[in-house]
C-alpha cells in the first residue's frame, strides 16, 4: 500500500467524481413552455412562447393572488428558429420544451407554404413530442395565450392544453396533434382539418364579462398552404362524418308545432363506401348509425316523426359543410383517402395532385339508421308515442 500512494489517491478522487451530478438541471432554474404561437407579418415570423408557473398548477383551494399564472415572450425573425434564439437571449433561465402542450398558428403563418417549414421546425427538435395539439386562428396571438381559464384555473388545464375534456360534452371539432398533421399532409388528399380558435365573451364574473377561447369551426391546411376556414353553423356537418364523435346536439322543428326540439346524438358509427361507375366515375355513400336522446320537450310526438326529422336535419348539415369545403377547393371529408384505401387503381386513374375531382353530386347518398330513441328521464308524462 505504501509503495503506491499515487494509485490510492487516484482511486479516492475517482470515487468522489463518480458520485457527482455535473449536468443536473435544477427544476427551479428552468422556464417551462406550455404553448407557442406563430404569426407572420411584414415578411417576418413572430413567435410567442407561453411560460406557466407550476406553483399555480399545484395551488391549494385558495389560489395565491401573488402568483403570476403565465407570461408570454415575443420575438421576430426571418425564420422561426431565429426568433426563438432571440427569446433565448432575453431569458433569465434555461428554457425547457419537453412540457409543451399546444401550438397556435395564425392564418398568415400557414399561407403560401409557410406553415410546413414552421411546423417542421418544432417536429425536428428532440424535446418536443408528436402529441402536441395544433390550432389555427385569426385573432391576436397574445390575447389567446394570455387568456385565463375559467375560475382562474391553471393554464396547464386550459381548453387548448386539454381539448379532449370539453369535446366529450360536444364533439363540434376534432382535436389534432402533430402526428395527425404529418399523416394528413402525406396521404391523399394531402389536407388536414385544424380546430379554428377565436375569442368570445360567453362568461362573466360578478365584476365583468370575461373573454375565453372558443372552438368556432375548422381551418383547412394543405401542403400548398392555408385554404380557409369553415365556421359556426356551416361547420356543424363535420361532427357527423367521423367515428371520434362522443356526443353532439341536433335541433329540429317538428310538423304542426311552433316549438323546437333538441336531441343528443351518441354512439355514432360511420362507413363511407365508394361507388365506381363505368370505371370512370366515383361517388360516395355515407352509412351512419346513431342513438338519439330527447332533451326538454313536452308534447305528443311519434318516433316515426322524430326519426324522419333527425335524418333530414343531419343530412342537411353534412351537405352544407361539404359545399362550404368545395368553395375552398377542400376535400373536407377526405373522400380521396377513402377511394385510395378501397381502390388504389381507380384513385390513380382519377387523382390530380393527390386528390380526386369532387362535385356536389360526389356524395350520392346519405343513409342514416337510428338504432334507438331514448326519451330520457321520465319526470313528466310520456313524450314519445309509438
Amino acid at each position: 500500500m505504501n509503495k503506491h500512494p499515487l494509485t490510492l489517491f487516484v482511486i479516492i478522487v475517482s470515487t468522489f467524481l463518480l458520485s457527482s451530478c455535473w449536468d443536473i438541471n435544477e427544476p427551479q432554474r428552468m422556464y417551462y413552455i406550455n404553448a407557442v404561437g406563430v404569426d407572420f407579418k411584414d415578411n417576418l415570423y413572430e413567435v410567442y412562447v407561453q411560460f406557466i408557473n407550476f406553483d399555480d398548477v399545484a395551488k391549494s383551494e385558495q389560489p395565491n393572488p401573488n402568483i403570476v399564472p403565465a407570461e408570454v415572450g415575443y420575438a421576430k425573425g426571418r425564420t422561426v428558429d431565429e426568433a426563438i434564439y432571440k427569446l433565448y437571449n432575453s431569458s433569465d433561465q434555461k428554457i425547457f420544451w419537453g412540457h409543451m402542450r399546444y401550438m397556435v398558428f395564425s392564418e398568415s403563418a400557414l399561407e403560401d407554404e409557410r406553415g410546413i417549414p414552421a411546423i417542421d421546425t418544432f417536429i425536428r427538435y428532440r424535446d418536443t413530442r408528436y402529441q402536441i395539439w395544433v390550432y389555427c386562428t385569426k385573432d391576436p396571438m397574445n390575447e389567446i395565450l394570455l387568456t385565463t381559464p375559467l375560475l382562474e384555473g391553471s393554464h396547464a388545464v386550459s381548453k387548448l392544453s386539454n381539448p379532449i375534456n370539453p369535446t366529450r360534452n360536444e364533439t363540434f371539432i376534432l382535436p389534432r396533434n402533430l402526428r395527425d398533421i404529418v399523416i394528413g399532409l402525406n396521404e391523399p388528399s394531402h389536407e388536414i382539418n385544424l380546430p379554428y380558435v377565436t375569442m368570445k365573451k360567453d362568461w362573466a364574473t360578478s365584476k365583468e364579462a370575461t373573454e375565453e377561447t372558443f372552438f368556432s369551426g375548422i381551418g383547412i391546411l394543405s401542403k400548398d398552404g392555408f385554404k380557409g376556414s369553415i365556421e359556426n353553423v356551416s361547420a356543424r356537418g363535420f361532427q357527423w362524418t367521423h367515428n371520434e364523435t362522443k356526443q353532439g346536439e341536433l335541433t329540429i322543428k317538428l310538423d304542426n308545432h311552433e316549438d323546437y326540439l333538441s336531441v343528443s346524438i351518441e354512439k355514432l358509427k360511420i362507413i363511407v363506401e365508394p361507388i365506381i361507375k363505368n370505371k370512370k366515375q366515383v361517388s360516395f355513400e355515407f352509412h351512419i348509425n346513431i342513438n338519439a336522446t330527447i332533451n326538454g320537450y313536452k308534447t305528443k310526438v311519434t318516433t316515426d316523426e322524430l326519426r324522419k326529422k333527425i335524418k333530414k336535419e343531419m343530412r342537411k348539415e353534412i351537405r352544407e359543410t361539404y359545399r362550404e369545403g368545395l368553395k375552398l377547393d377542400a376535400d373536407i371529408y377526405r373522400l380521396s383517402e377513402v377511394l385510395y384505401r378501397d381502390n388504389v387503381k381507380m384513385w390513380k386513374r382519377l387523382e390530380e395532385n393527390g386528390k380526386i375531382p369532387l362535385t356536389e353530386n360526389s356524395i350520392s347518398k346519405i343513409n342514416i339508421h337510428i338504432n334507438k330513441i331514448n326519451p330520457g328521464r321520465k319526470t313528466f308524462a310520456e313524450t314519445i308515442k309509438e
